[in-house]
C-alpha cells in the first residue's frame, strides 16, 4: 500500500511539473512576449508647439520663442550611478555656466524614481543662441539629452496685458483638469490665453521608440505629429492699442473701443504689467508689491472691476421711466435737493436746475428728477427693467471669470442681508449709487443697446484658425421702448454738443458723438454737510470715480467708446480729451467712415 501510494505522489508530482512548464512555455508565452516589448520598446507623447495670437492686421502678439530643454537620464542617484551624476552635473555647470546647478539637482532629486525609466526634464528652457555652441558636446554625453522646446513670448510687453492674458507653469489643479498641461508643462491662466487654452494648445503627437539596456534611443518605430500651431486672430488692433495706452498714461481704470455688433478693438485696464514676468517667473518680493497695491495692476478692470455707475446709469433708467408713465415733456422742479423723511438727497448742482424735463436731466444730469422718477416708477420696474437690458448678467464677452455686478432690488437686499428695502435705497439707485455696481464693459453694451437698438455680445475672437468668430446681437427691447429711444439719444447728444451738457466743453473731436458723463462717489457724505468739497480738495482715493461712455457718430453709430477712470472726480474733464482723441484715431485709421 505504501508503495502504491509513493509511485501515486511520484506520478503526480511529475504531472504537476510539465503542466507548469507547458504554461509557462506556451500559454503565457504571449504576457511575457508583451512584458519583453516593454522593456525594449518605449511610448512617448510628443508635446504640441502653441499657437501664436495675432491682431486684426495680423501682427503677432503672442509667440513662441524658439530654444531647448535639458533632460537626465534616470536613475543616477543609484550608489553605483553617484559618480556619473556628479561627471554630468559638473559637465553641465562647465558648459553652461548660466543654468543654476542647485536648482537642476533639486529638481532631479524630486522627480528620479527607482520605478521611473525616462529621461527627467531638469531645464525648461534654453535659447537657441546660447545652447547652439555646445550642442554637439551635450549632444555625446550618454546621460544627456536636449531637445527643442519653445517659450511664449509677449512682443508688446504690457499691452493688452489684461485682455491677451499669459501662460505660466502648469500646477497640480491645471494638470488634474487637463492631462496635456501636463505635458506641456505650461497653461494658459488669464484673459485669452486661458479662455481659448485648450484651442491654441494644440493635441499631442505620439512616437514608438526602440530603445536599449541602457534606455538609450535606438530606432524610431513609429511617429505620429501633434496636432498643432492653432493661430488666433483678435479683433484688437494693436496700434490703437498702444495709442490709447500712452493716453491713459499715469491714470487707474479701464477703457473699451467696440463696433455696434461687438467686435473689441481696444480694450485695456490700467495699470498694466509685462506679461512676459509671468512666463519667466518673479521674485516673491515683486509679486506681492504689485498684488498689495492700491490700484490693483493684476485686476482687469474692465470685467473684473465692479464699480457704482453713478450718472451714467441715467440713460438706461430713463428708458425705463419713459416707459413706465413717465411723459418726456413732463417736468419737475430741481430746487437741489429732495428731503424724504429725516435724509436730504442733495442733486450734484447745490442751487439746482430749477424746471426741468427728461431731455434737460440727461444733458445736465439732474439727481433731483431722478430722485422724483425712482419714487414714481418703484424699485421694482427699475430694476427689472435694467435686468431684462442684461445689467446684473454677465456680457458674454470670450474672457474668463467675467464679474456680473449687482442691479439692487427688494429680492436681492433680502436675499444676500436678509433686511427689507427703503424708499432711500430707490432714490440712491436712481443716480447709480448705494448697492449699485457694475463693470465697465456693462456699460459699454449698455451704450451700444441705446445706439443701435440692440444688445451685442463683446468678443475678441476674429478668426478662430479659418472659423470666423460668429457674432450675436439679441432683441431685448419692446417695441414701446425703442420708440422712446430717440429721445434717450437726443439726450445723449446733447451732453456732449448743447449748452450746459456735462461733457461739452471736454469734447473737442472731429466726430459728431453722444454720450453720458458720471461722477460715482466712493466714500460717503454725511448729512450735516452742506457745502461738499470738491473733488480736487479730497485726497485721492477718496475722490469719485469718473466715467464718460459714448457713441459716435451720432446720425450714423458705429462705436461705443467708454471710460472710466478711477479717483478722476467729474467724467467730463476726466476722460473727455481721452475720448475726443480716440474718435479722432478711429478716423485717422479709417475705422470710422463718414457719410
Amino acid at each position: 500500500m505504501k508503495i502504491k501510494f509513493i509511485v501515486f505522489l511520484f506520478i503526480s508530482i511529475w504531472i504537476a511539473l510539465i503542466v507548469r512548464i507547458f504554461l509557462l512555455a506556451v500559454e503565457s508565452n504571449t504576457h511575457y512576449e508583451m512584458l519583453s516589448q516593454n522593456n525594449t520598446i518605449r511610448h512617448e507623447e510628443i508635446a504640441p508647439t502653441r499657437g501664436e495670437i495675432v491682431d486684426i492686421k495680423n501682427r503677432p502678439i503672442a509667440i513662441n520663442k524658439l530654444g531647448f530643454k535639458i533632460e537626465l537620464a534616470p536613475h543616477l542617484l543609484l550608489k553605483k550611478n553617484r559618480k556619473k551624476f556628479k561627471n554630468t552635473i559638473s559637465f553641465l555647470h562647465k558648459t553652461l555656466p548660466s543654468l543654476n546647478i542647485k536648482d537642476i539637482i533639486k529638481v532631479y532629486r524630486r522627480k528620479d524614481s527607482f520605478y521611473n525609466h525616462k529621461f527627467i526634464k531638469v531645464v525648461e528652457y534654453i535659447p537657441y543662441k546660447e545652447i547652439i555652441p555646445v550642442y554637439t558636446q551635450l549632444n555625446l554625453r550618454k546621460n544627456i539629452k536636449v531637445e527643442s522646446a519653445s517659450k511664449r513670448y509677449y512682443p508688446y510687453k504690457n499691452i493688452a496685458a489684461h485682455m491677451i492674458g499669459y501662460v505660466a507653469r502648469a500646477n497640480e489643479k491645471d494638470i488634474s483638469h487637463d492631462k496635456l498641461a501636463g505635458l506641456i508643462g505650461y497653461t494658459g491662466k488669464t484673459g485669452i490665453e486661458k479662455h481659448y487654452n485648450s484651442y491654441l494648445q494644440g493635441i499631442a503627437g505620439e512616437k514608438e521608440i526602440k530603445v536599449n539596456a541602457d534606455n538609450r534611443e535606438v530606432e524610431e518605430l513609429n511617429y505620429k505629429a501633434p496636432s498643432e500651431n492653432k493661430r488666433l486672430k483678435l479683433t484688437i488692433d494693436i496700434e490703437l492699442q498702444k495709442y490709447i495706452t500712452k493716453l491713459f498714461k499715469g491714470l487707474i481704470g479701464a477703457v473699451v473701443v467696440m463696433d455696434t455688433h461687438g467686435a473689441i478693438l481696444t480694450a485695456a485696464s490700467f495699470p498694466n504689467y509685462d506679461l512676459n514676468m509671468f512666463v519667466s517667473g518673479m521674485s516673491y518680493k515683486m509679486y506681492d508689491s504689485m498684488a498689495s497695491s492700491l490700484d490693483h495692476p493684476f485686476t482687469n478692470k474692465l470685467i473684473h472691476g465692479l464699480y457704482p455707475p453713478g450718472s451714467s446709469i441715467k440713460p438706461f433708467l430713463g428708458l425705463v421711466y419713459l416707459t413706465n408713465g413717465i411723459d418726456v415733456n413732463d417736468t419737475i422742479y430741481c430746487s437741489g435737493s429732495i428731503k424724504l423723511g429725516h435724509r436730504v438727497f442733495r442733486c450734484w448742482k447745490r442751487w439746482g436746475h430749477r424746471k426741468t424735463n427728461m431731455i434737460k436731466a440727461l444733458r445736465e444730469s439732474c439727481d433731483v428728477y431722478f430722485y422724483d422718477g425712482s419714487l414714481k416708477v418703484g424699485i421694482k420696474k427699475m430694476s427689472r427693467g435694467l435686468l431684462r437690458y442684461n445689467l446684473g448678467h454677465k456680457t458674454g464677452i470670450d474672457l474668463p471669470n467675467e464679474f456680473i455686478g449687482v442691479v439692487p432690488s427688494r429680492e436681492w437686499k433680502r436675499k444676500k442681508y436678509h433686511q427689507s428695502w427703503s424708499k432711500g435705497e430707490t432714490v440712491n439707485t436712481s443716480i447709480g449709487q448705494g448697492y449699485f455696481l457694475v463693470t465697465p464693459l456693462q456699460i459699454a453694451q449698455q451704450t451700444a443697446l441705446i445706439a443701435t437698438g440692440k444688445l451685442p455680445t463683446p468678443h475678441l475672437a476674429y478668426m478662430i484658425g479659418n472659423k470666423p468668430y460668429k457674432e450675436i446681437s439679441k432683441d431685448v427691447l419692446t417695441v414701446k421702448e425703442k420708440a422712446k429711444l430717440p429721445i434717450i439719444r437726443r439726450g445723449m447728444y446733447e451732453v456732449c454738443n448743447a449748452l450746459h451738457g456735462t461733457a461739452v466743453r471736454h469734447i473737442h473731436s472731429k466726430i459728431i458723438i453722444a454720450g453720458k458723463t458720471g461722477t460715482a462717489q466712493v466714500v460717503g457724505i454725511k448729512q450735516d454737510i452742506k457745502r461738499r468739497k470738491l473733488e480736487h480738495q479730497l485726497s485721492f482715493y477718496k475722490r469719485s470715480d469718473a466715467w464718460l461712455t459714448t457713441y459716435g457718430p451720432y446720425n450714423n453709430p458705429q462705436y461705443i467708446v467708454t471710460a472710466m477712470v478711477e479717483h478722476g472726480g467729474h467724467g467730463g474733464s476726466a476722460a473727455g480729451a481721452i475720448i475726443s482723441k480716440i474718435y479722432d484715431k478711429l478716423l485717422e485709421l479709417g475705422y470710422i467712415k463718414k457719410r
